[in-house]
């Protein structure tokens, strides 16, 4: 049976998505996604304890070898790819009042299951495919499903932002697609293993410049890699909140996997870094987007917008951990993309619990909860620590291997820009503190209390997994560090 589990991983959520149009009740239904998703997860960290026994899995769909057929292949990098996707979809969708934020019609609650599940199916396909032309088709799956999801938020500025996205993504899907297509003209395969044999007779030629070219900038747009990340701010502010915290912790985090599988194991380390100088671009825009992203957070006056922003942000730190081309450079990179998950994540379901009680993400609307909304403001804090990078947090890992990864390389002034980059992240934070702690609010306010367990419990699951794997980084940094090792062909 476990010899299947690589195509259940995909299988199961696709054919799940549809069904759920035959649960129409809304209990019933969301039952059911919960239990695919939690099944999904039961998989994902399966498939990686054997990976980590085992070494690489190959699951040759149908029955064709590759590279003739499809396979799909599980590593240690994907692998843990699939657990942050599963883990993350599974704690979201026990999210207490799911939908109260979501603009649908009575009744049709299903709909927005099915495309939920079908993002999973995306999400979860793109990471263990090891073919090169369905992480396109994969990608789309998860692109049109986002689409739905953020236009179903309650503010009309959703249409539009769900638009832009639609827009941004599809020229996006349609370089990954270019690229894929050159490549396979100068291969003649499109399975990703062969494709990194095949490309060495032809590295040097200009359609394969050209092909590596289409990929990175498409994939660099799905990624919101600075300045292409137009489309993020207003799609994490004006989506649900319950999917605001679904696509901040899994949709980049899986964009930036293909970043790295299209470096590393398709083209080459030697290659990109040593030939064509990737570095000496990736670099400095991941400087920028560290600081451009954190001081327009600053300025933000909602609370989901200033995350949106402090996302960018951390997505220079990954994208600064690639371009360092090192073991740790990689490894800070893999274990922030996890990190990463757990704050973000954690932090937008905090908002989905202010806003149900306030009705509002205006950061001036939030005064003085901290004291009506203890439990809830207290994740809040512990969650801002980590995006600062504090100590006994997972953020304070990552960064730490980053620190670690230039100082190895003797850029001491890079370890200062990180440092002063987190020292941004202490103000938006302190903001949002000051407002929940300190500030008065209105007399006429109605009153506030603490909202259920049930909305309080996933929302520490997540800000509460950002504490524990920052004390214990043996799963994840070990996890990573395996992962580094292992696409930059490492051997101990």
């Amino acid at each position: 049976m476990t010899e299947h589990l690589p195509a259940l991983q995909v299988v199961l959520p696709l054919v799940a998505a549809p069904l759920c149009i035959f649960l129409r009740n809304p209990l019933l239904v969301r039952g059911f996604a919960l239990i695919v998703a939690l099944c999904c997860l039961g998989i994902s960290g399966t498939l990686l304890s054997q990976v980590l026994e085992h070494g690489r899995l190959s699951y040759w769909m149908g029955g064709w070898a590759p590279p003739l057929g499809i396979e799909l292949a599980v590593d240690r990098a994907n692998a843990f790819m699939l657990v942050i996707v599963t883990m993350i979809a599974s704690v979201v969708l026990m999210f207490g009042n799911f939908l109260h934020d979501v603009r649908l019609p009575e009744g049709r609650e299903y709909l927005f299951y099915a495309a939920y599940l079908l993002a999973v199916c995306g999400l979860s396909g793109i990471a263990i495919t090891g073919d090169a032309f369905n992480v396109f088709v994969f990608l789309e799956v998860t692109s049109l499903a986002s689409y739905t999801l953020i236009s179903l938020g309650k503010d009309r500025r959703a249409l539009s932002a769900a638009f832009t996205y639609l827009v941004m993504g599809t020229i996006g899907g349609t370089f990954i697609l270019i690229g894929i297509g050159l490549a396979y003209q100068m291969t003649g395969t499109l399975n990703i293993a062969d494709l990194a044999v095949r490309l060495k007779d032809v590295m040097h030629t200009r359609t394969v410049l050209v092909s590596f070219a289409f990929i990175m900038v498409g994939s660099s747009i799905k990624l919101a890699v600075f300045p292409l990340h137009q489309w993020l701010p207003n799609a994490y502010t004006y989506a649900p909140n319950v999917i605001s915290a679904f696509l901040a912790a899994t949709a980049t985090k899986v964009s930036y996997y293909v970043l790295v599988r299209v470096i590393y194991t398709v083209f080459g380390a030697s290659f990109i870094f040593g030939t064509i100088h990737l570095d000496l671009a990736l670099l400095p825009l991941s400087v920028a987007a560290m600081f451009i992203g954190s001081i327009a957070a600053i300025y933000q006056a909602d609370l989901k917008r200033l995350l949106a922003y402090s996302s960018i942000a951390q997505i220079g730190y990954m994208t600064l951990g690639l371009s360092l081309n090192s073991v740790l450079g990689l490894t800070g990179g893999i274990v922030h993309l996890f990190n990463h998950a757990l704050m973000k994540g954690g932090l937008f379901l905090v908002v989905g619990c202010l806003a149900y009680r306030v009705g509002s993400t205006r950061i001036d609307d939030l005064k003085g909860l901290g004291r009506r909304m203890p439990v809830t403001a207290f994740a809040f804090a512990i969650g801002g620590l980590g995006l600062i990078g504090v100590p006994a947090t997972a953020g304070f890992v990552s960064k730490w291997f980053l620190v670690l990864a230039v100082l190895e390389k003797g850029w001491w002034w890079l370890a200062v820009l990180i440092l002063l980059s987190s020292l941004l992240a202490v103000v938006y934070v302190w903001r949002v503190i000051e407002v929940l702690y300190f500030g008065q609010r209105d007399e006429d306010a109605p009153a506030v209390t603490e909202v259920p367990a049930t909305m309080l419990i996933p929302a520490w699951i997540l800000i509460g997994g950002a504490v524990y794997f920052g004390i214990n980084t043996e799963l994840t940094a070990g996890v990573a560090l395996q992962a580094a090792e292992q696409l930059l062909g490492v051997t101990r």
